[in-house]
């Protein structure tokens, strides 16, 4: 129950200043992907994934992105194209992936549960306050 007032209490607040337990968001966000912070410089969003699920091929051509997975089991591509991924690693709670602009990448959920990860932008990449409920809302 704790969880879930939590969860209901979280908006994106940027630019103002915020102090946030972020395993805790992290673990408690049930959305695809929702912003928890917008600055003029820099973003985060929290993300969930289930089983099987993928973020999708993609590059950021302006943006440098951080990802930390918080809880689950992912699949990590990196590559120079979406067809041509030269590096591929499993990797479990706790690790972070680094991604300099113009880098292709997947993050795939490859677990027995939910894949629990935030993600840092900068600059920012996503509009203020953005919420996808599902995979399908980011499109």
């Amino acid at each position: 129950m704790l969880r879930r007032r939590y969860l209901q209490t979280i908006a994106d607040t940027g630019p103002d200043p915020v102090i946030v337990n972020i395993e805790d968001a992290t673990d408690s966000n049930m959305y695809f992907r929702s912003t928890l912070w917008t600055g003029e410089h820099l973003q985060v969003t929290l993300m969930s994934l289930k089983r099987n699920e993928e973020i999708g091929a993609e590059v950021h051509n302006d943006t440098d992105q951080f990802i930390r997975i918080e809880s689950g089991r992912a699949k990590i591509l990196i590559g120079r194209s979406a067809e041509e991924f030269y590096y591929q690693r499993i990797v479990d709670s706790d690790f972070a992936v680094i991604i300099p602009s113009g880098t292709w990448h997947n993050i795939i959920n490859v677990g027995n549960t939910d894949l629990k990860l935030y993600s840092i932008y900068a600059p920012p990449h996503h509009l203020k306050g953005t919420v996808h409920t599902t995979k399908e809302d980011d499109k």
